[in-house]
Order: C-alpha cells, then structure tokens, then sequence
C-alpha cells in the first residue's frame, strides 16, 4: 500500500455492512472469506457453477449466484448495482474483468476494487473507471523475496515505493545496547516506533530502552536504510 491509495479507504463508509465479490477463485475466495467471518454480508459471484456452489457449500458468503458479470442486465437483476462496494477478483481474464469494471462504474457503484495480474492490466483497470487496483501476485512475490534475503525482517508495510515500516527481529549485534546507545537516527536513519516483548509492544520507546536479540522492533526509514540494518 502506498500514499496513493489513501484517498480510496478515506472515501470508504464506516457503516458499510455488504460488499460483493465477483470471482471466486483463490483470491477472490479469501476476500469473501474474510468479510464473511468478520460479519460482513458477502454476495458472492461467478460464471462457474462449480465455484458457486463450493461457495455456499463452504459458507464463505451469505449468498451466491452463477452470472455472466460481462452482462450489464445480469449485474442489475442480480442487485449487484446497489452495493457502496464491489471487489472484481476476476484477475486472469482481462477482458471480462476489464468490461465487469466498466459495468459497475458506469452503472454507478461508488467503490470498485479490482484485481490485476499485470502493469497494462492495471492501467486499464484505472481507465475504465477502478477506484482501486491491487497486484496480488506481485505483493507476494515482493514479499517473498525480502523475506528470503531478510529472513529477521517479520512484517513490512510500505508508505510509498522508497520508505517503510517494518517490524524485524532484534539483531544479535544490538542485544543488550540502548536505543540511545545504538544511535540508529544517526547511524541509520532510522526510528523506533515500539519495541515487543512477550507479545507486548511498548510504543516509542524511551532512548534509555534496551534491546534484546530476540526481542521484536518496530521502525520506519527508508528501504535504503532498512537494508543496512545487520540480519
């Protein structure tokens, strides 16, 4: 996530209790999950039967149906239009999901968010009209890497595409030194947000707090700097 996507979640409701999905693969299937268990109504939408029916088989929404989200008549009977907010999880078809887009912008759905399987797909995403467009597979993927070459580093987000926050293991040559100690502002460039112990986080730290390796430290800085910090 970054700086760019803040103006869509400050446009989003608090109250917004339904939301509806359509695709129900692997992605779409963990959206609608998660919004279900969390007590959110969820209507869920597919062209396959199959899918539909593992929906409601599985319980991962309140209600699905088996449509053509390429037809704007089936949207509408579907009531799919009076939703504040519609997920298009239908990243590996891009003409469906292109032409899904276009239906419920232009039918007046307030807040579409669409998933992308790649940087053309996205911008033509944008162009038709998604409030939001997220690149799953390149987030992970993204993930991945830095964890397997920051294996200490346990969680990331990002603020935009150069600066961070991140929570990472205490590295051994910190272990038992001061934050003050450390001078991780001067000597990183880096600040210290919270520090975890027992699954408990003391938010900014005092300069007098000691780290401990083992010990979980929350920072924010530059990538740049985040990579200098020892594994």
């Amino acid at each position: 996530m970054n700086l760019s996507a803040l103006n869509f979640f400050h446009s989003l409701r608090a109250d917004t209790k339904q939301f509806s999905v359509i695709g129900l693969g692997r992605f779409g299937r963990a959206v609608s999950t998660t919004l279900h268990r969390l007590g959110y109504e969820v209507l869920g939408i597919d062209s396959d039967d199959r899918r539909v029916s593992q929906a409601l088989s599985d319980q991962i929404a309140a209600h699905a149906l088996q449509l053509d989200s390429t037809d704007p008549t089936a949207l509408k009977e579907a009531g799919v239009y009076e939703f504040d907010t519609v997920i298009v999880a239908i990243g590996n078809y891009v003409q469906e999901s292109i032409i899904t887009t276009l239906n419920l912008k232009e039918a007046g759905v307030a807040h579409v968010v669409a998933k992308a399987s790649s940087e053309i797909h996205g911008k033509l995403l944008k162009r038709v009209g998604a409030d939001h467009v997220v690149f799953p597979e390149h987030e992970m993927g993204c993930s991945l890497a830095r964890s397997l070459t920051k294996p200490s580093i346990l969680d990331r987000f990002d603020l935009d595409p150069d600066h961070s926050i991140v929570e990472l293991i205490v590295p051994e040559k910190f272990n038992g030194k001061s934050i003050a100690e450390l001078e991780l502002r001067n000597r990183y460039g880096l600040n210290v947000l919270a520090v975890g112990n027992n699954s408990k986080f003391a938010i900014n730290p005092s300069s007098n707090t000691r780290l401990f390796k083992g010990q979980a430290m929350v920072v924010i800085g530059s990538n740049r700097d985040i990579d200098r910090l020892p594994i």
